[in-house]
């Protein structure tokens, strides 16, 4: 993987904002169709440039105008917000109290720093690939919930470019949910709850939600390798008294006792089990078999921020956005090849950026090349580069939205019709 180098970042900018980013495949995802003629006008934008300087309420009439700005602008960072009353880049004139966000995407943000206090490879903006299973975890979770408990269709998976993953659900009725169902659909998401300060966030009982279970069943698959291998979550007093704060008191001497005698955390997590599920002080308690699954939702389960997925005027970084720290490319996540996903093989600016030279470089139309319209060239710039397979996933995606559409508006005129 090429090495980023920040000081580069204007010019590197600069090349991919005129030569690789996919305008045309990203218009098309926020004009949906362009049935409601005003959809991607009233579409709030924001730019962080260079020096930190953030310009919210960006607006444009199409295609050509964003392609133009952002060749101006040459924004370090892109969020998208919400669809407006009014063209967000008017809202000044607006009369007070008129200018509303009306829709948005139901949004999702998983940060890894949220799982500081379970995960022992790194912290902070720091990630490696013992704790990017988090991530892999997560993506199965949700998706797998918004997909068959709320039926939604159109999820599109994004690398946040660093450490984390975003969703955005694009279903047209899922657009024009209210704030408090967003509240709703997220906090059914959530298990893992309460700040710092408290130790034990996940409280189970005797009527488990299917929900649950199906969750559990996915952090079984990979619970072994990620917490007792990798992550080796009972190594030590230290971190085995971590877990032993989740656990009633009544069986603390006992694992205690046996955990000095054992020799690695897979042997320490049977033996917890073996005491959970027989010890006579807590058989008949409120813990009974689920004590397990609470330590296990604790260390694994997704953790999102609910005010990014609540409010409809939340602003989210973009798609194709490049972070600035790390200069990877916020790129599209293939839902069949989770597993596979690596963000440390995602292409940076600079790499995309070298490929493009090098592909020129050996091009001995060079010159007839750089002749040529501006958008000749980006039809197929990004495919010299390692951007192109994660650009056919964001293509396949809208593909999928598109299909849909049209089935709908086919159901509506049958539907007509038949009248």
């Amino acid at each position: 993987m090429e090495s980023f180098d920040p000081a580069e970042l204007p010019e590197l900018l600069k090349l991919y904002y005129r030569r690789l980013f996919p305008y045309s495949q990203y218009y098309r995802w926020l004009n949906y169709g362009g049935v409601v003629k005003n959809y991607f006008q009233h579409r709030e934008f924001s730019f962080t440039l260079k020096d930190d300087i953030y310009i919210r309420y960006q607006s444009f009439n199409n295609q050509s105008d964003l392609e133009k700005e952002m060749q101006k602008m040459n924004p370090y960072k892109i969020d998208i917000g919400a669809v407006y009353s009014h063209r967000p880049s008017q809202h000044n004139t607006v009369k007070l109290g008129a200018f509303q966000a009306q829709e948005k995407e139901l949004v999702f943000d998983i940060d890894m720093t949220d799982y500081d206090d379970v995960r022992r490879c790194c912290s902070s903006a720091d990630i490696c690939s013992k704790c990017w299973t988090l991530m892999t975890m997560a993506i199965h979770i949700i998706d797998r919930a918004l997909k068959e408990d709320f039926g939604f269709k159109h999820r599109l998976w994004v690398y946040s470019g660093r450490r984390g993953v975003h969703c955005w659900v694009c279903d047209e009725s899922v657009r024009k949910l209210s704030s408090a169902v967003r509240s709703g659909i997220v906090e059914y998401l959530s298990l893992v709850k309460g700040g710092q300060d408290v130790r034990k966030k996940v409280h189970l009982n005797e009527k488990i939600h299917p929900f649950v279970r199906k969750s559990i069943n996915i952090i079984k698959k990979y619970f072994e390798e990620y917490a007792l291998v990798d992550q080796d979550i009972l190594e030590n007093k230290e971190s085995w008294d971590k877990i032993l704060a989740l656990v009633p008191e009544a069986i603390h001497e006992d694992l205690q006792k046996n955990f000095q005698k054992s020799h690695s955390s897979l042997q320490r997590w049977e033996y917890l089990k073996r005491v959970a599920s027989t010890n006579q002080n807590i058989k008949n308690d409120k813990y009974g078999p689920w004590l397990e699954w609470e330590i296990m939702l604790q260390y694994c389960f997704p953790r999102l921020d609910i005010n990014v997925s609540k409010g409809i005027n939340h602003l989210l970084k973009s798609p194709f956005s490049v972070h600035p720290k790390t200069g990877r490319i916020s790129v599209p996540i293939d839902l069949q090849k989770v597993d596979q996903f690596d963000p440390f093989t995602v292409p940076t600016i600079s790499s995309i950026c070298h490929e493009l030279d090098v592909t020129f470089t050996n091009e001995k139309e060079k010159e007839e090349t750089e002749a040529e319209s501006d958008v000749k060239h980006r039809t197929k710039d990004y495919k010299k580069t390692s951007l192109a397979p994660y650009v056919k996933v964001f293509e396949q995606f809208l593909e999928n939205l598109d299909k849909s559409r049209k089935g709908e508006l086919l159901k509506k005129s049958d539907l007509q019709k038949a009248f």
